[in-house]
């Protein structure tokens, strides 16, 4: 199934396959992607939408398929690139979240440390202005300054989401990839974080891809969505529309479910 328009988005995922010998994970996936468009990948445990997201993202090798990412250099496939070259992309205009902080912190850094790591990255060395600039992103993901010397052991598990996210945006990159970043928060945190995200996005013009099982979240946070079955892409549309009215008997499923609980 595609999911695609003729003209030029920021990303294109054409005739995407991922293969486990003979499992499925994920197969023939069509998707555009749009500068500043939040696209959600929902489906039940098992559906294939964390190997999706592995494989767009460049941290798996998908089997088969076109992953090709607009810069200012023009079209760059990041299956087929060198790896030299995919790495600078992803360090300098890709971001990932994890759905486990501790996967994407350095937890014996400091929270500045953790900020100001990525802009080293890539060429700065002014101490002073790297951490200014934390401080300033540790204010945009509403933390306390006061906290910068602080190490992630000593923030709750939301405040640590929230570091995570400055330390994936500081390099003002295009595209950030989710996975999951609200799981196993709190209601009153996850909905604060969801917030956030929705406003970085706006103010940014980022492009977020986020795979969740919440269709809550999907729904207050998505503007496009994408249903995965069984390695499959069942349905995708417009987030309010495919919930509203779902078409295929697998989403009615899975909407149904939500409002009966």
């Amino acid at each position: 199934m595609n999911c695609i328009s003729n003209t030029n988005p920021l990303l294109k995922v054409r005739s995407l396959s991922k293969y486990y010998g003979s499992y499925i994970g994920c197969r023939d996936i069509s998707i555009d992607l749009w500068p500043g468009e939040i696209l959600a990948i929902v489906g039940e445990s098992g559906s294939g939408k964390s190997t999706l997201l592995n494989c767009i993202s460049g941290l798996m090798k998908p089997s088969t398929g076109r992953v090709c990412y607009r810069n200012h250099n023009g079209e760059v496939d990041l299956v087929a690139c060198d790896e030299a070259e995919r790495r600078q992309i992803r360090r300098s205009e890709l971001g990932i979240v994890y759905q486990n902080p501790r996967d994407g912190l350095r937890m014996e850094v400091s929270a500045g440390g953790n900020i100001g790591e990525p802009l080293m990255a890539n060429g700065s060395r002014h101490y002073g202005q790297i951490r200014e600039t934390a401080l300033a992103w540790l204010e945009k993901v509403e933390m306390d300054t006061a906290r910068i010397d602080d190490i992630p052991t000593q923030f709750s598990g939301g405040m640590q989401q929230r570091l995570q996210i400055a330390r994936n945006l500081v390099t003002n990159p295009k595209l950030v990839f989710m996975d999951e970043p609200t799981s196993g928060l709190d209601v009153s945190v996850q909905a604060r974080l969801l917030d956030i995200l929705r406003r970085l996005s706006g103010e940014l013009g980022l492009a977020l891809v986020i795979v969740t099982h919440d269709l809550a979240v999907a729904r207050l946070l998505a503007h496009r969505m994408i249903v995965m079955r069984q390695g499959e892409m069942v349905e995708c549309g417009l987030t309010d529309q495919v919930l509203d009215d779902p078409g295929h008997p697998y989403t009615q499923l899975l909407v149904s479910s939500v409002l009966q609980t």
